[in-house]
């Protein structure tokens, strides 16, 4: 075993990103590819704030285990992530579930996703396993909770949000004592139970969690000969550690990554429409509550290399122009009124639209005439001259997904049947 010795507690981990979910709740926006693959923010994907989170806390061995659709994210990772050198001691597998242990197994959850590649986690030779979520956005620097998980000697530390006990009930909520040791785990409890000296305020699981390798390698073995376990951590783990070990809780507020733009920790799952359109059109703020211009912690990604962004025509309702809006490059606004929105990579938008609050994903075509209001737009669509999104809610339900939120999400599938039912 290596000597570790002098070393930082990162340089000692692996990150290993659980990436297999469906997304079910995105809808048509996971039809083609896994939630961590969805794209935020103008250039990224959802994906890359985990593996950004560990690069930037000094993590250099990475396994990305992925299952659903996953053709998308895989690509993405080769592409924007594949700067790992093995002569430097760094690594980056990408693990699908490939029945490499049973020729009847996928990946059964969270836990067997991380127990059918113990032998691969073997030959990198850490001492700590930090197990991510790859579907949510945040900043965080998980050096700190390596340290507080050394410290206090813990068999497991988890990542915890502190929220308002009233929404609580939504997540995985820890009751803790007065040191932060956890001495239950309720799985959205109707009563979630308060904080010690803060009865308003509950810690709920972010999905994070650092272990002890030799620790969780001989739990995974001892869950994988468990009939009764459905291999989850949420579910079978952590509970059990609960019980009879030692778990602690990491508050998210100690670890996360702010500028003095962020005044408060931020973390969002934009695991529904609403959600991500919001989340998306928050970062259009003139203070946006999560700060993308960050240098000192980049999020990394893959950047289609493109020429900047370009707006022409300059009379009375044909003007190109951008208001409190994100515009990404190789974008063009000829012509158009864009307010409130976000547009990736490579969008056209054409002479007397207008767009306002719009989260269009790349290559989106907008027609001349188009009028669009609060509605997210799905990769390559081409939007027809003279659409109207936002002012009918009964017709854009008949077409279109419209979110309880009054959300409109917009496919190509959507807007073929819509025009082969109005010829």
């Amino acid at each position: 075993m290596e000597n570790f010795a002098n070393q930082r507690l990162s340089s000692q981990a692996m990150a290993f990103v659980l990436a297999g979910g469906r997304g079910s709740r995105l809808k048509e926006l996971t039809d083609r590819r896994a939630k961590p693959a969805v794209y935020f923010g103008g250039t990224t994907r959802i994906i890359d704030f985990a593996l950004s989170n560990a690069l930037n806390s000094g993590i250099r061995k990475m396994a990305i285990a992925t299952q659903y659709k996953a053709h998308s994210l895989i690509r993405h990772v080769q592409r924007g992530w594949n700067f790992f050198r093995a002569e430097r001691n760094e690594y980056l597998d990408i693990l699908p579930a490939s029945q490499r242990v049973d020729e009847t197994k996928w990946y059964m959850g969270t836990a067997d996703a991380v127990a059918q590649n113990i032998d691969i986690i073997e030959d990198y030779n850490v001492k700590y396993v930090v197990v991510l979520a790859g579907d949510h956005i945040y900043k965080m620097d998980y050096e700190v909770m390596l340290r507080q998980h050394v410290d206090s000697q813990a068999d497991v530390t988890i990542g915890c949000l502190t929220v308002p006990r009233a929404e609580a009930s939504a997540f995985g909520v820890m009751a803790v004592d007065a040191t932060g040791r956890i001495t239950e785990f309720l799985e959205k409890p109707a009563d979630p139970p308060g904080l010690p000296g803060d009865p308003e305020h509950s810690l709920c699981s972010m999905g994070i969690y650092v272990f002890d390798w030799q620790f969780l390698r001989e739990l995974l073995i001892r869950d994988t000969e468990d009939p009764n376990s459905s291999h989850d951590f949420g579910s079978d783990l952590i509970p059990e550690i609960v019980k009879y070990g030692k778990a602690m809780a990491h508050r998210f507020a100690d670890s996360c990554v702010k500028t003095g733009l962020e005044t408060e920790p931020y973390w969002r799952d934009v695991g529904t429409i609403d959600a991500f359109w919001q989340a998306n059109i928050d970062l259009t703020e003139f203070t946006p509550k999560l700060d993308l211009y960050d240098r000192t912690w980049p999020i990394w990604t893959y950047a289609e290399l493109g020429p900047p962004a370009k707006f022409i025509h300059d009379e009375k309702g044909r003007r190109g122009s951008a208001v409190s809006s994100l515009v990404s490059g190789d974008v063009i606004v000829s012509g158009s009124e864009v307010r409130n929105s976000l547009l990736f990579t490579g969008c056209r938008a054409h002479s007397w639209s207008s767009l306002d609050h719009v989260v269009a994903l790349p290559h989106v075509d907008i027609g001349r005439h188009a009028q669009l209001n609060r509605c997210v737009i799905d990769r390559g669509v081409q939007i027809p001259e003279g659409l109207v999104i936002g002012e009918d809610p009964e017709e854009d339900a008949k077409w279109f997904r419209r979110s309880e939120g009054g959300v409109v999400l917009i496919t190509q599938s959507m807007l073929d049947r819509r025009a082969a039912a109005l010829d």
